[in-house]
């Protein structure tokens, strides 16, 4: 009898579905943080996240920057609590967790109260032990996702933040009704988008699965958008195939990371198709001299096709690309950690570092049972 317990994959390849419901309900699915915002007409944002929250929220960063006219902040959950939360009086401020049982999560709603600031908490589930602990509890959309490693839920909760910053800014004046029918049509072509993507990872990765059945370690680099794709596909890589994978932003990695450079490392760039996209593909092709285990995300025709993804679409707001570019990451972290058989983690963590410390309250194992 086959197996149908859910996996990683299970969960990429059901987010075409969710986005589409999602953009199709733009204005239920976000009023209740929009009514917040327009109430506070804040001078800035912060996102308070950590793991795959954190780099879903840097992958709508820019879009929302863009659209809101204003500066958005992302800062973690501890980082918050010990010390960097002296929020300006106008300041609009929510705290995610797609669990909504990370201990950090809920110490940061708790702060919030304490110093007097309404505790908004986002989550993929609002029975969770956020509504404890929240004055208001928002569903962001990912519907169901029981897997840990996260697929859905970073795509889903950075759609949710870009159509947070289309209807805020209708209702504050920084985005025109006409700007709104355009990005939510280009928005409503993403699920199409990432299913291409989908299907053009699966093809580079059986190219070259050998390349990505032997990585050692992994230098991932982008500029804005991208650098907040390279941050969750850094994470995964390293949290699923158990390797050294870090994500730098790509001046940033060649001002002294990049030095430990090797013909064993793999190199993976995005590019984020707009201004200072040629200094990306520079650095992708001077990774290539000295490895050959490097990899891009681009339309650039200064690229070979067989070491590149292409997006084959009109692009006309490029600030969109996580919702769709996110698969190419998702599919390799899977398929090489099933490839390699890595599922297991070392016995120590599991008999120590578990005990040792948690990062989750007991009701994560109702949610994600696996």
């Amino acid at each position: 009898m086959a197996d149908t317990t859910p996996t990683m994959l299970t969960y990429i390849e059901e987010t075409p579905a969710q986005l589409k419901l999602n953009v199709e309900r733009a204005e239920e699915l976000t009023h209740e943080l929009v009514d917040l915002y327009v109430e506070k007409k804040p001078h800035a944002i912060w996102i308070i996240a950590c793991g795959s929250s954190s780099n879903g929220s840097q992958c709508a960063r820019y879009f929302m920057m863009k659209y809101l006219k204003r500066e958005v902040k992302i800062v973690t959950p501890s980082t918050f609590i010990y010390g960097e939360n002296h929020l300006h009086e106008d300041d609009f401020a929510f705290v995610i967790s797609q669990s909504g049982c990370s201990t950090n999560s809920i110490e940061a709603l708790d702060v919030l109260k304490k110093m007097g600031i309404t505790a908004i908490g986002l989550t993929g589930n609002v029975e969770s032990d956020f509504k404890d602990h929240a004055d208001l509890v928002v569903d962001y959309g990912v519907g169901e996702e029981t897997v840990g490693y996260v697929t859905k839920g970073v795509a889903t909760l950075a759609q949710f933040l870009m159509l947070f910053a289309i209807e805020a800014g209708v209702r504050t004046g920084t985005v025109t009704e006409e700007e709104r029918a355009a990005l939510l049509e280009e928005m409503a072509d993403a699920p199409r988008r990432h299913e291409v993507v989908q299907k053009e990872t699966w093809e580079l990765y059986n190219r070259r699965k050998a390349d990505f059945t032997s990585m050692t370690v992994v230098n991932h680099c982008g500029f804005l958008q991208g650098y907040g794709i390279t941050c969750e596909g850094a994470l995964k890589f390293g949290e699923t195939i158990q390797i050294p994978s870090f994500a730098y932003e790509g001046e940033e990695w060649i001002h002294g990371p990049n030095l430990q450079l090797t013909p064993n490392y793999t190199v993976v760039c995005i590019d984020h198709l707009t201004e200072g996209s040629d200094r990306l593909v520079d650095i992708y092709l001077a990774a290539r001299t000295v490895t050959d285990h490097a990899f891009i995300v681009t339309n650039s025709d200064r690229v070979d096709d067989d070491h590149a993804i292409r997006l084959p679409f009109d692009i006309t707001e490029p600030l969109m690309m996580p919702l769709y570019v996110l698969p190419f990451y998702q599919i390799i972290a899977h398929q090489a950690t099933t490839d390699l058989h890595r599922w297991e983690k070392h016995p120590l963590f599991e008999e120590r570092f578990r005990e040792a410390i948690s990062t989750k309250t007991d009701k994560i194992d109702q949610i994600m049972p696996n």
